[in-house]
């Protein structure tokens, strides 16, 4: 699992930075012409900037000194606002722009933003995915589920493609964002970066699915009752919003938290995702090598 085109995230000692950093340069799970590539708007000197903010703690966003939302996908969009205009230089015209017709909410937009290279306004529609794929059974199909299995790769790629990215062109949301003084937006845009996990153990291989860029961040999975001859000593549990990656600590992994992770599964029957480190020979910091999810025995069923 290498790190967005070769940065080493593992410099910035700072969580919210580190996850920032992730954001702007993370491989997508979707491949499509719409997709919103902030590597091509940072600035030339965007590394020294995180590298000042990592140290310099006044001299950071609010955002990155605020504590993270527990929900991951409101973090990972107070990081994209800073990514966009503290970062990038864009201004962000309307957040979660919530768009209703007669007292029904047909939906919201996530961002609308003003493009300073060409002045255009853009709609853009984010969100960070986690996908594990399934070979199938005899009553499962096979496909991609995220932890939650009603969550699937195929259904929330051709919503973000579809109703979400074309809804700022609805002639609903055109009244409102009218009403409001909104300039209509001329490009829609997706953002999904993510992970696609791959079974650790299976007898037929996992094929990449066709929506997804071949270069994407990769992990693997396998279910609780197979882990026993499996090499956990330098695993530790993944605890949100860290599941943006990469993971770092200085001190040695726990083997009681590991355990009491591990046993929160069978006991939740909830997929848990865990970190597999190794500690550098130089500077003795554990760093993130590879990411696990663990699942209960009768995932994806539901």
């Amino acid at each position: 699992m290498a790190a967005p085109d070769a940065l080493d995230l593992h410099q910035f000692q700072t969580p919210a930075v580190r996850h920032l950093a992730w954001l702007c340069r993370a491989p997508q799970l979707i491949q499509h012409a719409s997709v919103f590539e902030p590597a091509r708007y940072l600035p030339e000197n965007y590394l020294a900037i995180l590298q000042a903010w990592d140290t310099h703690p006044t001299n950071r966003p609010d955002a990155l000194n605020s504590p993270p939302h527990y929900r991951l996908g409101y973090y990972v969009e107070s990081l994209y606002a800073c990514l966009i205009t503290d970062l990038s230089g864009w201004t962000i015209l309307a957040r979660n722009f919530p768009i209703r017709v007669g007292g029904t909410t047909l939906g919201e937009l996530d961002f609308l933003v003003r493009n300073p290279h060409n002045n255009v306004v853009e709609h853009h529609e984010i969100a960070i995915k986690f996908y594990l794929g399934y070979p199938g059974s005899a009553d499962q199909s096979p496909g991609w589920y995220g932890p939650n299995p009603r969550d699937r790769l195929d259904i929330k790629t051709a919503r973000m493609l579809g109703l979400q990215r074309q809804r700022g062109l609805l002639p609903q949301s055109l009244d409102l964002l009218a009403q409001h003084g909104l300039e209509a937006p001329a490009v829609s845009r997706v953002f999904m970066p993510g992970y696609l996990f791959y079974p650790r153990i299976q007898e037929h291989g996992m094929a990449t699915p066709a929506s997804c860029p071949a270069r994407h961040l990769q992990g693997q999975w396998l279910s609780l009752d197979k882990i026993h001859d499996i090499d956990t000593s330098a695993w530790v549990p993944l605890i949100k919003p860290h599941w943006l990656g990469p993971w770092i600590q200085t001190s040695t992994p726990d083997r009681y938290v590991l355990t009491q992770a591990l046993s929160e599964i069978e006991h939740t029957q909830t997929p848990r995702l865990f970190a597999e480190l190794q500690q550098d020979r130089i500077n003795g910091m554990w760093k993130e090598v590879d990411r696990i999810f663990v699942v209960p025995p009768d995932w994806p069923r539901h």
